[in-house]
């Protein structure tokens, strides 16, 4: 199994946000980042925002 993960600096936004999330299933990590987008950048969740998310994805680990 390869792990996930999203790393929110590759997305440009007011915030200027650092986070990196990682999961061992798609699945868990989309519903982290949706939390994130929603909580953290005040975005609405929705079908465009998950597949937009999921452009995003990477296998392994983040770099440090």
């Amino acid at each position: 199994m390869t792990r996930k993960y999203i790393d929110c600096r590759e997305c440009p936004s007011d915030v200027k946000c650092s986070i990196v999330l990682s999961a061992d299933t798609e699945d868990e990590l989309m519903e982290a980042a949706v939390q994130h987008a929603m909580s953290v950048h005040q975005h609405t969740d929705s079908p465009e925002l998950r597949a937009q998310l999921k452009t995003m994805f990477h296998d392994g680990a983040p770099p440090a």
